[in-house]
Formats: C-alpha cells, structure tokens, sequence
C-alpha cells in the first residue's frame, strides 16, 4: 500500500542530528508515512541510528487502521466514529547508502527511491513542531486538495537560532516567488511535483527556490500547480548552516539573480528590485536575523500576512 508521506532526511556526517530527527519522526501520531535516509558516503558512525530504527521498526507489532488514518486513539486514548480495526504496517525507514554531489543530489536520488503520495524534507538537526503536524498537514491536503491537480501545501517555521516564529506567505503571486517563498521545510510537496522537475543540482544553494518557481510558473502536464497554505508550525528549523555561510549567501545572491531572470519578464524584476530597494530590503534582513529584533520583526511579518489572509 502507498505511504501517504515519504519523509526524507538526508546527511552526510551528521553525528548525532541523524539520531535525534529520527526519534522526533518517530513520535507523529499519524503513521502514514516512510521515511528515506539517503547518506552520501558517512564515515563518522552516523547511520548506526538509522539502520537500529529500520530494524525496531520492523520488528514492532502492526497499527490499527484507525490510528493510521488520523492518529486519534495515539493523541487521545480514544477511537474516532466510522474507524475500522484493520492492522496494518508500521511505518517504514529505508537507508539509502550512495555517492551523491551534495545536498540536492541526494534529495533526488532520495524521491526516485520514494513511494509516498506526497513528500517532505527534513535536515538533519531540523524537527517537526509537534507530534500532531503529520496528522494536521494530512487533514488539509484531504480538505484542500483539488482533484488532478499537484500541489504543494506549506505552512510557517520556528528558528531556533533567533528563537521566532517565521510565516510564510499565504497566497503566492509573482512578487511572493521573488522576494519570500517558503523554505523545503515548512514545505510539503506532491512528489509528481519533484519527479517532473528535479532539483537543479548546477545551483549549490538555491536548488530548492528555484525548484518552487518551475511548479509555480510552469505547467505540470498541462496542469498549473496549486499552493495551499495552512497557519501552523511545521518544523524547528535549527539555522545557521550550509547556505548561511558568508560565502554562500553570496552565491545565493548571484544564483536569485540568474533564476529570477528566468522566471519573471524583465518589467516584473525591474518593479519587484524597486520595492526592495525603496523598502530598505538588507535593513530588514539584518532586523530578521538578529536574536534581540527577529521575534518583533516576524510578529509585524505575520500582522501583515494576517491580513492578505482574510483579504
């Protein structure tokens, strides 16, 4: 039977991150899910964890079919109206041992191994929120999901570095996509989405945006893609590592550059560096990333999207 999500980690000498994300995955209530673990060549003993999980899970007794579909009797000790008794699988965790050429390779390689109808990537390090965001985020793409359409259904992060809550935008438009998409964290996408256009792994930091601007520009056969928004905490998002290196934001700059002028007329970037020019845009992003102002300055973010929600 298809898992409704494939949850993919991947690491490369990770330590003991691998341990902990994985033992925070294995508290969701909703147990629809496998998860990949795709290494890119270890060497520091990490994936001991990974393969004693495989191995626990397998050996674990099977779920009801009623706690699998919505997790109540896991969060509540109670059964939900109209659930069945039916056994079924625990979830599954598969070790993908492979070379890959970084972070993006990995996480292709991770989605053609992938059987889930829909697919999340969590870093090393990262968490979800709370035990109950399979089970939420499950419930919204049933309720919101069009028929025949991919979609990606997103929600807000928390950064543990600066200690703030970061909301995304709740309805992309073209000014959304060049200016603040979502991060793959806060992200859940419909795996059609990442087999039709993989991650360019020619980009070393903006793979992931640049990825988010095909499914929203392009057609998927034939088909645009839907964005659904939902106002909750995804993940615990640790910060401050690879694409935040000094080095790497300026090739983050130069790669946002080369995939906006791909992406938007020459009108659109001219208007969209305009805003940010005249909105002091560096100035904001310094107030974003400093522990003492972040948590005021995405309480104002979020007053902001508060209102495009309910306009």
């Amino acid at each position: 039977m298809q898992p409704f999500f494939s949850i993919v980690v991947t690491c490369l000498n990770a330590g003991d991150k691998l341990k902990s994300t994985l033992e925070n995955i294995e508290k969701q209530v909703f147990r629809d899910f496998e998860v990949i673990v795709k290494d890119g060549g270890s060497k520091d003993g990490s994936l001991v964890s990974a393969y004693e999980m495989a191995r626990r899970w397998e050996d674990a007794l099977p779920v009801r079919e009623a706690d699998r579909n919505d997790g109540v009797k896991a969060a509540t000790g109670k059964k939900g109206q109209g659930q069945k008794d039916r056994e079924v699988p625990c979830p599954a965790l598969k070790v993908v041992e492979k070379k890959d050429s970084g972070i993006y390779d990995g996480m292709n390689q991770a989605v053609e191994e992938a059987c889930g109808r829909y697919v999340y990537f969590l870093n090393c390090g990262d968490r979800f929120y709370s035990e109950m965001v399979l089970k939420e985020m499950a419930d919204h793409i049933r309720r919101t999901g069009e028929k025949g359409v991919p979609g990606i259904y997103y929600g807000n992060i928390f950064e543990r570095l600066t200690g703030a809550q970061v909301a995304s935008n709740p309805k992309m438009d073209a000014f959304g996509c060049y200016r603040n998409v979502p991060c793959h964290q806060a992200c859940f996408y419909d795996r059609e989405l990442v087999l039709a256009h993989p991650f360019d792994t020619g980009y070393r930091v903006r793979a992931d945006y640049e990825q988010f601007l095909w499914c929203f520009f392009r057609d998927v056969h034939g088909k645009k893609a839907g964005f659904y928004y939902k106002d909750m905490l995804i993940a615990d998002y640790e910060g401050g590592g690879f694409s935040e290196t000094k080095e790497n934001r300026r090739i983050s700059a130069s790669e946002h550059k080369e995939i906006t002028e791909k992406y938007l007329t020459p009108g659109q970037l001219f208007k969209f560096r305009m805003i940010m020019l005249f909105s002091l845009a560096p100035l904001r992003t310094r107030i974003a990333e400093n522990e003492r102002t972040a948590r005021i300055y995405n309480h104002c973010k979020e007053l902001i999207y508060g209102k495009k929600r309910k306009a």
